[in-house]
């Protein structure tokens, strides 16, 4: 026996098998005959007077003369012998809809007791809101409790499946189109983190198929617009009739609306929405915890509403009236407890506090929101960004009143101050998320320029967390990124300036630190950015046969095509992958090594008197360890602030130089995580000591056989981001986590 706040905890498949076929829930009590009864039915039809008790044959007698009125007399006979033999399974739903007045949730509890004593083998389900059965006096005796579970990734395919399935068969949308809807919309879904969590809770899964059907197959592209449309959808569920009908089916009462119960002028909604976006910001403001929804006192939300009743002073209303009002519905804003209430997710609460900082004449936008967010971020980030998308929906200006109020000072030469830091971080991705950056009028170029210097200052000084400054990495990507060494020349080649030289002489090398000598060379400060890269490809770099010997020698490349074996996607260009993997600042990845040597061949064509090439891994390793053999480049013990691995946590690729504090010795960034560089040493499994001599000759390179990777990435643990490890790899092998960087023997 069960009593729950929705359902049965276990989903119906695992959270893993998204790509699986369905699979049924493990079932050993064979087969059931269900019954259902809606509790709050029993409760105005079965139940005997006011104070009287019930017992288990009024719950008999209602099921009983419901199989009559329906013309199934002759199945109540063998329905009470399935049910004494345990071959039942009693559904009585919806406790928590019972009317209080007269007692009538004691009498419901006395006649569910009194059945399942009497018929102790059969199997009985009890739903309730989760908020209502958590009172004491409401729980069943003997009766197991669980809480319904979120959906899996699985659950919400098949039901979007499901739902437009069903309805092409309401004619609702063309049963041609509504499997290709059902795909679109499971893409929405899953590209975006935060429509996936959404998609979790069935309610909101609900509201998001409606807004695709009626948005003709899409959602919003602007998540402001998304959920403002979501809210209105929602609203529309207090403002919908709500029809009640008798045992017969007949219509007995039409309830209103809510802007009809409170008497609003015009049955106008907005003065409900404006309390509620007032209460979703106190709600927010007030808030303990940084996630989750916050507890809206019912008093505040109850009294709330009744005071915008327009009525006379006779016209008196119990409050206890509007409660069972609201609860019955569910809305923008549910019951959680006794006299509390909540939103359905806080999405919700942060958009309706962003619409009363954008909307409320007092919340002086864009000021308030702006000190908000620059005092207490994590708090207000996701409200001033929404507040931000709203307003600029009246006016794009709007947008830069509020960036103006977040980010006015210049940046500093050193590390700056932190809300001045965070005010520039949150307008930045304000604009990038906001405004059509490849068309800025020449007014707000300043604005954009004291930006870029502040993004850049972020990633230089290392005041931010890593999250942080891997976001300041990503926005400064839709900015432009200016910094020396990321970027292209104004003659479109790669702009590799910021070449660090090593000097030579004798390091520790190794796991056994082995002494190696070595003579000097320059290496460049980051790995080969996404934008490096993709001059390459457009300059017909994998056209041109002289850049591909070694490919062609091993069958890998032929008339301006690469192959790559069936692990790999073949493809012509690195920036398929999708953000951020294709930021022009993040390291380049998915290339192979034949990839990685043509670049190098190009590079130094078009250099013309600087050559280029692949480091040895020697000297990979002597320009990430210093001299003195150190771990890590930056010591002997990891620091996650230091270098993009699991631990740190962003699971993706970063910027380059993220990592300030996990430079090496040298200066050269990002040698420890992020991505594995490609060498151009062979791999040697009896490692001695290692030449750079003849690992850049014609003969070397045409050698098959696997080439080694150092450095870790952002997809391994800090084990593998230590300087000595080495990885060895096919060179005809793509991945998401493999890039390089490159050398030059010439001295500065």
């Amino acid at each position: 026996m069960w009593a729950t706040g929705c359902g049965w905890t276990r989903p119906i498949d695992g959270p893993l098998e998204a790509e699986a076929e369905p699979k049924s829930q493990p079932w050993q009590h064979g087969p059931l005959l269900p019954v259902k009864v809606v509790l709050r039915d029993f409760a105005a039809q079965g139940l005997p007077a006011p104070g009287q008790p019930a017992t288990v044959k009024d719950l008999l007698d209602f099921i009983t003369a419901d199989l009559v009125k329906g013309g199934l007399a002759d199945f109540v006979a063998p329905l009470r012998q399935s049910l004494q033999q345990g071959r039942g399974l009693l559904l009585l739903d919806g406790l928590d809809e019972v009317p209080e007045a007269g007692r009538r949730r004691s009498q419901i509890k006395e006649a569910v007791e009194g059945f399942a004593a009497s018929y102790p083998n059969c199997r009985i389900l009890v739903t309730s809101r989760t908020y209502a059965y958590q009172k004491q006096d409401w729980r069943l005796p003997g009766f197991a409790e669980a809480v319904l579970a979120n959906f899996s990734q699985g659950q919400i395919r098949r039901f979007v499946e499901r739902w437009y399935a069903h309805a092409a068969a309401q004619g609702r949308v063309a049963a041609v189109d509504a499997p290709g809807r059902a795909e679109l919309l499971q893409r929405a879904i899953f590209e975006n983190s935060r429509l996936r969590e959404l998609a979790e809770r069935p309610l909101l899964l609900t509201l998001m198929a409606s807004l695709h059907a009626w948005g003709g197959g899409s959602l919003p592209d602007r998540r402001e617009e998304l959920y403002d449309r979501a809210v209105e959808l929602l609203l529309d569920t207090w403002e919908g009739h709500k029809i009640k009908r008798d045992a017969q089916k007949q219509i007995i009462a039409v309830e209103p609306s809510l802007s009809e119960w409170l008497k609003l002028k015009d049955k106008n909604p907005k003065p409900i929405r404006n309390l509620l976006n007032r209460l979703a910001f106190a709600a927010h403001a007030g808030q303990p915890e940084l996630e989750g929804t916050a507890d809206v006192p019912g008093k505040d939300l109850v009294y709330g509403l009744l005071n915008l009743r327009e009525a006379t002073e006779t016209d008196v209303v119990n409050p206890a009236h509007l409660l069972d009002y609201l609860n019955q519905r569910a809305g923008l804003i549910l019951p959680k407890a006794e006299g509390i209430y909540t939103f359905p997710h806080r999405t919700f609460q942060e958009y309706l506090a962003a619409c009363h900082l954008t909307e409320a004449p007092e919340a002086d936008f864009p000021h308030q929101v702006a000190d908000l967010a620059r005092a207490e971020p994590n708090r207000w980030r996701e409200v001033a960004l929404l507040a931000g998308a709203k307003a600029a929906r009246g006016t794009p200006a709007a947008v830069w009143l509020l960036a103006d109020a977040l980010c006015f000072r210049q940046a500093p030469e050193g590390a700056g101050n932190v809300a001045d830091a965070w005010g520039a971080l949150l307008a930045g991705q304000l604009l990038a998320e906001t405004i059509d950056l490849t068309h800025i009028h020449e007014r707000y170029e300043g604005k954009v320029e004291r930006l870029r210097a502040w993004l850049v200052n972020i990633l230089e000084n290392g005041h931010l967390p890593a999250t942080e400054r891997a976001l300041a990495g990503r926005t400064l990507a839709h900015l432009g990124d200016p910094r020396p060494g990321v970027g292209l020349r104004a003659d479109g080649l790669p702009d590799i300036t910021t070449w660090v030289k090593i000097e030579g002489g004798t390091f520790l090398m190794g796991e056994a630190k082995e002494e190696v000598t070595l003579p000097a060379f320059s290496i460049s400060r980051y790995p080969v950015t996404n934008a490096q890269f993709q001059a390459f490809v457009e300059d017909g770099g994998y056209q041109n046969a002289d850049y591909w010997p070694e490919a062609q020698a091993h069958g890998y490349w032929q008339d301006g095509q690469v192959k790559m074996d069936q692990d790999a996607q073949p493809r012509q260009a690195p920036n398929d992958y999708g953000d951020p993997f294709t930021l022009a600042n993040h390291p380049v990845v998915g290339v192979t090594w034949y990839e990685a040597v043509a670049f190098c061949r190009w590079l130094t064509e078009r250099l013309a008197g600087r050559p280029v090439r692949l480091p040895t891994e020697t000297e990979w390793e002597r320009a990430a360890r210093g001299i003195d053999g150190r771990v890590f480049p930056w010591g002997d013990t990891f620091d996650l602030d230091r270098a993009n691995t699991v631990e740190t946590g962003l699971g993706t690729t970063s910027a380059v130089g993220c990592f300030p504090l996990g430079a090496s010795p040298e200066g050269c960034r990002d040698m420890a995580g992020n991505v594995w560089e490609w060498c151009a040493t062979l791999y040697d499994p009896p490692r001695g000591k290692k030449k750079i001599e003849g690992e850049w000759t014609d003969k070397y390179l045409l050698h098959e056989g696997e080439r080694l990777l150092r450095g870790g990435s952002w997809y391994d643990y800090a084990e593998d981001a230590r300087g000595a490890i080495r990885y060895r790899f096919n060179p005809y092998i793509r991945n998401l986590n493999d890039g390089f960087r490159l050398v030059s023997p010439t001295k500065r």
